[in-house]
């Protein structure tokens, strides 16, 4: 009895060393690369790794996609991650040591130094469900249609970007947001899939998204947001300190900027940042 408790006790501390490696290592002997990127980012990527993986069978490269704000939560609370591609710059800013404080307040730090980059650059888009029942216009006609009350729109809620996106829009044409939501006007999505599917499946008039989501989901963009009316769409990337693929996830980065990957990007309304 004696000899078979001290395996019992004994087997997690022999077997470690493989459980540490199985985090890192597939049964293949492959290397994860642990990706986090934007929803929006959903369709390319999921193109565009294949592309990467099939020169470098060495990796496995695990994505995860969902609103900017969740996936900088996770990375805070600890999750494993080798890259972040957010939608927005605040969410990238509030990991990086090298930002202002006061975008850093915690003065976290979970960039490594040197590889964060403006990737890519979309559009805000204005999306109608199919045919566009309501007969949409314009920001401008969505706009006097919520002052009216007469109009159901879609957008991102507060900790995603495209929803704060949405919020500069609305402040650009002088709306309260929340006196907006209170009449019931205004339905939020945690990601702007979740906007997406409302507005595709017409239960909205219509929706705030990225060209991008407008053109992979089949949906008609009636317009697009100016410079005035809300903050260039910038998607920053950086490789993050919390994985354990330091040098891989560089190397993948790079990969996004070449010609073969943003050719991937730019088939769906991304274009490169200049």
């Amino acid at each position: 009895m004696k000899k078979f408790l001290v395996l019992v006790f004994l087997l997690p501390a022999l077997f470690a060393p493989l459980y540490a490696q199985g985090a890192n290592e597939t049964s293949e002997g492959q290397k994860d690369l642990i990706v986090f990127a934007a929803a929006s980012l959903t369709e390319t990527m999921d193109e565009i790794i294949p592309l990467y993986e099939s020169e470098h069978p060495e990796l496995n490269i695990i994505a995860t996609y969902d609103s900017s704000g969740t996936l900088k939560t996770q990375i805070e609370q600890g999750a494993l991650c080798d890259l972040f591609i957010s939608a927005g710059q605040r969410q990238i800013d509030q990991l990086d040591i090298s930002s202002d404080e006061s975008k850093n307040p915690t003065r976290l730090d979970f960039v490594v130094s040197g590889t964060r980059t403006d990737l890519l650059e979309n559009k805000v888009a204005l999306a109608v469900p199919d045919g566009n029942p309501a007969m949409i216009e314009s920001f401008s006609d969505l706009a006097s249609r919520l002052e009216n009350g007469n109009v159901f729109m879609a957008m991102g809620n507060s900790d995603v970007p495209v929803g704060q996106y949405t919020s500069e829009i609305l402040t650009y044409y002088g709306l309260d947001e929340e006196t907006l939501a209170n009449q019931g006007l205004i339905t939020y999505g945690s990601n702007v899939k979740e906007v997406t599917v409302q507005v595709s499946e017409n239960s909205v008039d219509c929706g705030v998204i990225y060209q991008t989501d407008a053109y992979s989901a089949g949906l008609s963009v009636i317009d697009t947001a100016t410079q005035e009316m809300c903050s260039p769409v910038i998607y920053p990337a950086a490789v993050i300190n919390s994985g354990n693929a330091t040098e891989e996830a560089k190397a993948f980065l790079e990969y996004l900027k070449s010609s073969d990957a943003m050719a991937v990007f730019e088939s769906v309304g991304f274009s490169p940042v200049n």
